[in-house]
């Protein structure tokens, strides 16, 4: 598991101390984890040097790198077979939300069709993602390709942003709570807000009158807080490490034991 990271953030400096985060490589590795449909960008043939932007769904191998089942007929694959260069984004947008508030990824590599050895790999993890690509998979057009990463850029949100080196990222996994981590965020803010309050003063000294859940993860868990003066965001760690919502609901059940003892 990748190590925490703290949060880069462009405002002013604080003397408190970082509370700790999942790295960038993990939270790219996350993302592209529950993400199913990118941005790929490849350069354009017809119009040398510019990129061309395409809908493009992926899935991943065990390093992270992106698969492609793409046609011979398509521009992007035109694009490819003449440049192999490309960039792939991908975004998690939630309802609601400010797009550049969200977190997204860029990838950068070389998309190159899939060698023959490795094609039934790819069949496989490409086949369980997208069911209904069994009805063209086998067509004479449709090949596999592959994304080789060699560079990505993070933005996790307003300030919140920074390269991730290739390794690192092929290196991490997905949060272990990214599966389940909506059902999560859904029952705290449904039936636990007053200990969400509670919480926030107790862990992250601040006095909120309304508090929201909007991120959890193995290390801890985001709030966005409605104080007298304005609404900020907040983030808690948690006592110890978790990788299941049983540990995630025990952990926050001491936390807050914790919190009215105080």
């Amino acid at each position: 598991m990748s190590s925490p990271s703290t949060r880069k953030h462009a405002g002013p400096a604080s003397d408190a101390p970082a509370v700790p985060e999942p790295s960038f490589a993990e939270r790219a590795r996350t993302l592209l984890h529950l993400g199913r449909i990118g941005t790929l960008a490849t350069v354009s043939r017809k119009q040398p040097g510019f990129p061309f932007g395409s809908l493009m769904p992926y899935g991943l191998d065990h390093q992270g790198r992106p698969i492609f089942l793409i046609s011979s007929m398509a521009m992007h694959t035109q694009n490819l077979q003449a440049d192999p260069r490309a960039s792939l984004l991908i975004a998690q947008l939630e309802a609601n939300s400010d797009p550049l508030g969200s977190s997204r990824i860029t990838l950068i590599g070389n998309v190159q069709r899939i060698p023959e050895p490795d094609v039934a790999a790819a069949r496989e993890l490409y086949l369980a993602r997208y069911e209904n690509s069994k009805y063209w998979v086998d067509f004479e057009d449709f090949s596999f390709y592959r994304m080789e990463v060699i560079d990505l850029y993070y933005v996790g949100g307003f300030g919140v942003m920074g390269w991730v080196e290739a390794a690192d990222y092929q290196s991490a996994r997905p949060d272990p709570l990214a599966d389940t981590a909506p059902g999560i965020l859904e029952h705290m803010n449904a039936d636990h807000r007053d200990a969400l309050v509670l919480l926030a003063r107790k862990f992250a000294g601040i006095e909120s009158e309304e508090a929201t859940m909007t991120a959890v993860d193995r290390l801890g868990f985001n709030v966005r807080l409605k104080t007298p003066e304005r609404i900020r965001g907040a983030r808690v760690a948690f006592l110890r490490e978790v990788s299941t919502p049983e540990e995630t609901r025990k952990v926050l059940v001491e936390m807050v034991r914790q919190a009215r003892n105080s």
